[in-house]
This record gives C-alpha cells, structure tokens and sequence, in this order.
C-alpha cells in the first residue's frame, strides 16, 4: 500500500466542519444503536467516489453525530478473550475500565473507532502497562476480532472497517507469538542489512496478522539505538540512521502490501533516551540539530515508505518544547511531524495509561493530546472519563470542533484504505513461504564478533547453556543442531552459552567455547570466550541460522548494528 492521498482533504475538512457546525443534542451516554436521526444532515457516504478513501471519509464524518466523532478518536483495551462471553474477573475489569461487561458492549456504548489487543510476557519490556491478555491463540484472537467487528457493523460508521491493533514488532515485543510465523527482531534484521529480505519478512507477517483479523500494526520501531536504551533495544534496527532508514522503509512497505497499516514508533526518536517512559518522563537533551540528523531520517524514511501511522512518545524534547511530553506538544506532532517531514496520516498517542499522561484525568489528557495534533487516543485508563471529557470540551469550545472533523476524517481515511479483500484464510498461519522469508533474515543476520569466520563451527558434542532459565530457547537450538547432524549431550560437551534480554557479565560463563548474545550484543564485551556470536533474536528461524552456523553449514554475514566496546562489527565480512 502506498502512502494516503490527501490532495483533496483540506477543502473536504473544511466542508464537514461547516456541515457539522452547532450540533449535536444527543445524549451524552447514547444507546447501543443510536438512530440515524439524532445525525446531521449531510451527503451519505455512497455519494463519494468508491475509490476516493478521503472523500469518502469527508462524506460518512458529514453525516455523524458528536458521539460517533469522539468515538472514532478512541482506541481502547478491553478484557477478555472473546467480543461478547468473558470471564467475570473480565467482566468486572470492563466494568471498572469502561462500565460495561464485554469489549462489544465497549464499541457500543462509545461508538469506538477500534481496540487495542494487549497481552504480556516475561521478557517483554513493556509489560508494566499491559493489564489483560486478549492474544490467547491464532484461532482465539480470529474469534475475538470477528465478533469486535460484528459490533462495530452497527455503528452509524459501520460502512468503514472497525480498527483492530496490536504491537507485533517481532522479538521481546510479540503479542501473538504461537501458531505464527515469528520473524527475528528489529536489530537482527538491521544486522542483515538486506531490505529487501526486511520486506519479505514483513509481508508474511502482515499476511498473517491480516488472517487473524487484525489491520493495524503498532511495528516498526523506527527509533534509532543512540543509547543503550534498555526499553528500547533489540526493537530498533539499530544505531546507525543511514542504515536504519532503509529497514524502516522496508517494514512498512512489507506490512502495508498484506493489508495491514504500519505505524512508525515512537515519534520523536525513544532510541535518543535511555529512561523509560512507561514509569517516568524520559527527556531528550540533544540540540535539534542532532534530532534532525541523527532520529528524525527514519521517520522521514517510513513515511515517505507511505506508513498510514505515526505513534507519538511521551518525551521531553528540552530543544523543541522543553517541559511538554510530545504526545501533547503542537511544535512536535503538528509543527514538525507534520510541517517539517511531511506526514499527513494518522497520528496516535503512547498509551495514555503510561506515567507522563496520567498527570491529568483521563477526559483532561485525551483533548491535550487531540489539541496537539494526535488523531486516535490509545489505552485511555478510563474511556467512560476520556469519551466526556472530549465531549464536554467540545460543547465548550475548549476542543475545537475542526480538530475533531480532522482527526475523525484522518482515522476514516485510514479505514477505508483498509478496506479490501476478505481476509487471507488461517491456512495462512505458518506458511512454508513465510517460514522461509523469516529464515533468511535470520540466517543473514548471524554475527561473528570474536573468531575467525571459517572456524566459528564447533566440534561435538555440545552442551547448550543459557542464563535466565531459558528452556524452550534451549530445546530450540538443542532440536536445531540435532537436525545439523550435531551431538547434543547434557553435560560434558563443548559449551555453547546463550544469554538473552535483561542479562548482564554476571550471566556469562567462563568455560563456554562459545557466548551467543540473542538480545542486543552489548554483554558480549565482558565475554572471555574465544567465539563470540550474536543473533540478537531467540526466535525459531534465529536457532536455526545459529545451528546452521554451528555446525559448519553457513557463513555468518551479519554485522553488529550498534557499537560493542572492544570488538569489530564482524570478524567476518563479506
């Protein structure tokens, strides 16, 4: 998919506003299925050009209600596994979070524009903000997708397909992680330094996601790594903006070609700080000057790529708009992202139940974040207290009435351009094709720090250790070099150590032959081992690549994304 065409959308803007101006009457909770006569007056939607997503947009927001606006700009959670049974600890968290009792009765009563599908894992860094899992298994997530979108069918926007996201980037961060094809990380496929296999990778994704129901991708990171952000990480493709730029493109061009929109994250450049700003206010100290040039390219790269999003961060840009996260900040999501790199899509906010947005209420933060420039308010902590707020606001004055005909406009393009095809069959799951483009980035990305390339084989047998407790990587690798033809043994053998996400010098071990960093490599620099190897992901086609290498089977090509101290990008280059 290309990127959205906006040549007409000012003027249409302009319309709807003078179309919607001074009403609605409706009531402030309207009822599961609001009739079409508490609507203005207005063009309907089967008046605009079929395949115009703009002008079709303009003409459905022509005809909407207040409530139908301020719905669309919202992007909850819900709990629970299923649209409309759910256990009643679910029942109770929909209550608390929205008072309902089901994710459909959510899109009812708010008119939702879409919904969030969360869930957590150990290793994943995000986990601190993720209170329910909705990613059960493939089967259960198309379940749940489907009955989300039977309920969004009868809203006034039904014409318009409903948004269902979630954050597949692949590595530490993979909501759905069983059943699918699962592609190495970020830094892996920025080790490869082959967009064109990025691309391939990503399309498989997006196909999948697509069969599962699911139409919006919070991926790629396109944060550049110019610090050792432990939040960030293995999610970027790297440290370097001249090489990242070109894998950034090339997931949003995978992902968008399946159906699914990208969105690029997390705007203005997470990678430029080392804080979490899950739990605090991360703050950017670099001059603009170095934001331009070394976190802003990447962006500019997915968008010129055509990403149909753009995440904003909660970060204080101290040489833009000093004390202001920019989620809320107009210099930074209206003056830069839109002004200086040109995007003229769909602008979401950092989940608003992180630390820096909860300093106002819920109602209060999402018409700061609608004001700045944000279209779509993700994971309000309270979508009861976020849907009057933006409401009450907008009967005010307080939010005008041509921001929220905007952003209502932008999230309607979006969907529309969304629209297509049924979606591929499940059969799509784990397709041979699609294992075999998430095999050759991780094959490409396998990395000699240490070692002479034509010996990083070892001799068996071989004994697979790892710290963390890392079982199921080690039954990977151990089935992967069984395959390889190389003996595994329990003990005794030429050790193999892996170390992953979270570990540290202390997880190393003495004695290994061999240390294999799956997250970022940055440990292998107090590694004594005589081979060091990254494959900076512990993903199935990552063991694989790294049993293939192993065993003498493949040339590791890869080369260190970031700076480790004290070692080469690859002993082996090409």
């Amino acid at each position: 998919m290309g990127g959205v065409s906006f040549r007409r959308h000012a003027a249409l803007v302009t319309l709807t506003a003078l179309l919607l101006a001074g009403c609605s009457d409706a009531p402030r909770r309207p009822d599961p299925a609001p009739s079409a006569s508490t609507a203005p007056p207005g063009p309907t939607p089967s008046a605009a050009p079929a395949d115009d997503p703009a002008s079709r947009a303009a003409a459905l927001v022509a005809t909407l209600a207040d409530e139908d606006l301020v719905g669309q700009v919202l992007m909850p959670y819900a709990y629970g596994s299923s649209a409309t049974r759910v256990s009643p600890g679910s029942a109770a968290g929909n209550r608390a979070l929205a008072g309902v009792d089901t994710p459909a009765e959510m899109i009812a009563r708010y008119r939702l524009g879409g919904l969030i599908l969360v869930g957590f894992s150990a290793d994943d860094p995000t986990q601190g903000n993720q209170e329910t899992t909705n990613v059960d298994s493939p089967a259960q997530v198309r379940e749940l997708t489907t009955g989300l979108r039977e309920a969004a069918a009868k809203l006034p926007t039904g014409a318009a397909p409903f948004l269902v996201g979630t954050d597949q980037e692949y590595g530490v961060v993979t909501r759905i992680t069983d059943g699918v094809t699962t592609l190495p990380s970020a830094l892996a496929a920025g080790a490869a330094g082959d967009p064109a296999l990025t691309e391939a990778a990503w399309r498989a994704a997006g196909a999948e996601l697509a069969a599962m129901g699911i139409n919006l991708d919070f991926a790629p990171v396109a944060d550049v790594l110019a610090t050792r952000s432990a939040v960030i990480g293995s999610r970027s493709f790297g440290a370097d903006p001249k090489r990242v730029s070109p894998q950034v493109g090339a997931a949003v061009r995978g992902l968008q070609s399946a159906g699914v929109a990208a969105t690029l994250k997390h705007f203005p450049g997470h990678g430029h700080s080392a804080d979490d700003s899950h739990e605090e206010l991360p703050a950017l100290t670099q001059s603009r000057a170095a934001l331009e040039a070394g976190a802003w390219p990447s962006f500019k790269a997915g968008i010129d790529a055509g990403t149909l999003a753009v995440m904003s961060a909660h970060l204080d840009v101290r040489s833009v708009d000093p004390g202001t996260p920019a989620t809320f900040s107009r210099k930074l999501l209206t003056d830069v992202l839109r002004g200086q790199l040109g995007f003229q899509g769909v602008v979401i906010t950092d989940g608003m139940n992180m630390a820096p947005a909860k300093r106002w209420s819920p109602g209060e933060a999402a018409v700061r974040a609608l004001n700045a420039g944000n279209d779509l308010i993700l994971m309000t902590p309270n979508v009861g207290q976020a849907y009057d707020g933006l409401l009450a606001a907008l009967r005010d004055g307080s939010l005008p009435r041509a921001r929220l005909v905007d952003a209502a406009t932008r999230v309607l393009t979006m969907k529309f351009r969304l629209a297509g095809p049924a979606a591929p069959p499940m059969s799509t799951l784990n397709d041979p094709a699609h294992r075999k483009a998430a095999d050759a980035l991780a094959a490409a990305a396998v990395t000699v720090l240490r070692g002479s390339c034509g010996t990083a084989g070892v001799r068996g047998p071989v004994t697979v250790t790892s710290s963390g407790g890392r079982d199921r990587t080690r039954a990977l690798l151990t089935d992967a070099l069984t395959a390889a033809g190389v003996r595994v043994v329990p003990r005794g053998g030429t050790v193999v150590h892996l170390v992953g996400y979270g570990d540290g010098a202390g997880d190393l071990r003495a004695d290994a032959a061999v240390t294999v960093a799956m997250d970022t490599p940055y440990v292998l620099s107090a590694a004594k081992s005589p081979t060091l190897l990254a494959t900076y992901s512990s993903s199935p086609a990552s063991m694989t690549a790294l049993a293939k290498v192993l065993a003498g089977k493949a040339r590791p090509g890869g080369r260190s994304p970031v700076t480790v101290p004290g070692l080469p990008a690859s002993t082996c280059d090409s």
